[in-house]
């Protein structure tokens, strides 16, 4: 076994740094290295592949979680490996998980909940594509022209960095309702998609980590640069106070419509039940949405079973 690293550096032979932490073969992935490095360092590696080295030891020590000195990272490095990331996630990894979620649960019974996970897990996917082509195409359109020497007066890091999640929570509460809610007994294919869900989940996080504490603060440097060149002030955005995904962040009669639509009630008979106007439930519906960031049905449907506002038998999917 070889020695541990507390941190890696650009002279550690890249093989080393694999055998210390196994996290780093998605991020050489990302990066597009190709193996049959032999036993070149990092540096070299880098060089190789015409890669900034910066970058790279910025992303694997924070992926890896060592304690590193800060690196001057290069935004369109990290451009890079994030679209990498992205295409990761959203043309192999989820669709892997989803062959794999209907194989385990069509082998139940349980044909209203098996049903009731596949919508879950599809509506997830649509916000994480949706997630992932904002920041392809605004957020990283946006940086490519700062990089380039433009001065940008009409969006700001700040703008995105005030909504940015990182979109690992809803994948958790799956998890959850599977294991708290699908009885099933000898399912290795399930247990082995709960694995995965679980790896990915966490894969999500490091993902936002890397934007959030790489990407953002290197943007931020590179607009204050061209502000300071330009005389242009940087757009600010205040952060939003609905950004709690939970029953703490809701109202009562927010709970109370949740479980409605869970039920598979329309507006108008949630209406008539809570003796609202139709026009108060689109309200109602509208700021749930926001806060949670969940829209269908279905999907509320599983927010309100883990949360305990409302029974899976009472659930009836049409």
């Amino acid at each position: 076994m070889g020695k541990v690293l507390t941190e890696y550096r650009a002279g550690d032979r890249l093989r080393d740094a694999i055998d210390d932490n196994n996290l780093l073969l998605l991020v050489i992935s990302r990066f597009s290295i190709p193996f049959g490095f032999g036993d070149s360092t990092i540096g070299e590696v880098c060089e190789e592949n015409g890669i900034d080295c910066a970058t790279f030891l910025s992303v694997a020590n924070l992926v890896c979680s060592k304690k590193a000195q800060t690196y001057d990272v290069s935004p369109r490095a990290l451009i890079d490996y994030l679209k990498k990331a992205h295409t990761y996630f959203l043309d192999f990894n989820l669709p892997l998980i989803r062959r794999k979620l209907i194989d385990a649960v069509n082998n139940s019974s349980i044909d209203d909940v098996a049903f009731l996970i596949i919508k879950y897990f599809d509506d997830y996917v649509i916000e994480v594509r949706r997630h992932m082509e904002y920041e392809n195409d605004t957020l990283f359109g946006y940086i490519s022209r700062l990089a380039s020497g433009e001065a940008v007066t009409d969006y700001s890091i700040e703008e995105y960095s005030a909504t940015h999640t990182d979109m690992g929570d809803k994948l958790n509460e799956l998890k959850d309702i599977i294991i708290r809610h699908y009885r099933q007994k000898g399912n290795d294919t399930l247990n082995s998609v709960l694995y995965d869900i679980i790896n990915c989940q966490a894969d999500l996080v490091t993902h936002c980590m890397v934007e959030n504490r790489l990407l953002v603060p290197a943007v931020r440097r590179l607009e204050q640069s061209i502000a300071d060149k330009s005389s242009i002030v940087p757009k600010k955005v205040e952060k939003s106070e609905d950004a709690a995904k939970s029953p703490d962040s809701l109202s009562e009669r927010e709970k109370e419509v949740i479980v409605c639509v869970a039920k598979g009630k329309s507006n108008k008979e949630i209406a008539d039940e809570l003796c609202l106007s139709i026009n108060t439930v689109t309200t109602h519906r509208r700021n749930i949405a926001s806060k949670l960031q969940i829209h269908s049905q279905s999907g509320l449907a599983i927010f309100a079973i883990i949360h305990h506002l409302i029974d899976i038998k009472e659930i009836k999917l049409q």
